[in-house]
């Protein structure tokens, strides 16, 4: 079974307080669900359209653990937390192995 990605891209951050609050949140509600967190913060270089806003990736063992670390109570919970802190663009990717 291929390892899984978790993407998110930051279109804009308005309210970093609450970005701060679901972070507290999030990690800990994923971990459970294997998460690897491989990278976050703003982007180093942007091409094309790309913006030079906050990334984070995160590894999981499979896209199924990914669905549900996403779907789960906790990480609900960090999510109405962030509210509308910010705005982003979350997606999910199988690996090619």
């Amino acid at each position: 079974m291929p390892k899984a990605y978790w993407i998110t891209f930051y279109r804009e951050i308005s309210n970093p307080e609450k970005l701060a609050a679901y972070a507290k949140l999030a990690a800990p509600a994923t971990t459970p669900f294997g998460a690897k967190y491989l990278c976050r913060g703003t982007a180093a270089m942007a091409y094309e359209h790309g913006q030079k806003e906050r990334v984070v990736i995160t590894e999981f063992e499979s896209l199924e653990k990914a669905i549900a670390a996403h779907d789960s109570p906790a990480y609900q919970e960090a999510v109405k937390v962030l509210g509308d802190g910010a705005v982003r663009d979350v997606r999910m990717i199988e690996a090619l192995e």
